[in-house]
C-alpha cells in the first residue's frame, strides 16, 4: 500500500482538511523550520522518489468486471453481476441511469442508488 500524503496540518483546521476529504490534499511543505519538509521521523510522509506504485499495479482497476459509465448507453453494456462507476454527470442523467442499474441490478460504486433515488423523490 502506498503512503497516503497529506498536507501540513490537515488535521489542525477545517479549512485544510480536518473532516472534510476534499479538501485534504497535498501541499508541499515550506518554511525554515517545518519539521515536515525536514523528514523528521513522526510528522508523515512528503512526495518524493521512492513512493512510486509498482508498474504491474499502475493504472490498474481493482476489478475486471468494472465499467466507467457516463451516459445509459454505457449502462446497458454491463450485465447483472458487474460492478459500476458513475462518471462527473448531471443529476438528471445520473437519476436516469440509477434507475437502469437498480432494474438491471447492476452495483454502483460510488453511488448508493436506493438512497439517491429516495431523496430524488423526496425533492418532487
Amino acid at each position: 500500500m502506498t503512503a497516503k500524503f497529506l498536507r501540513r496540518g490537515w488535521e489542525r483546521y477545517s479549512k485544510t482538511g480536518k473532516r472534510r476529504k476534499k479538501k485534504q490534499v497535498w501541499r508541499r511543505p515550506h518554511g525554515r523550520d517545518n519539521k515536515m519538509r525536514e523528514k523528521r521521523k513522526g510528522y508523515g510522509p512528503v512526495v518524493s522518489i521512492g513512493h512510486r506504485t509498482a508498474k504491474a499495479e499502475r493504472g490498474k482497476v481493482e476489478e475486471k468486471n468494472m465499467i466507467i459509465a457516463n451516459n445509459v448507453k454505457d449502462l446497458s453494456i454491463a450485465k447483472s453481476g458487474d460492478i459500476v462507476i458513475f462518471g462527473k454527470i448531471g443529476k438528471k442523467k445520473k437519476m436516469e441511469m440509477a434507475k437502469t442499474a437498480k432494474e438491471k441490478g447492476i452495483r454502483v460504486y460510488n453511488l448508493n442508488v436506493n438512497k439517491f433515488l429516495k431523496s430524488a423523490e423526496k425533492r418532487k
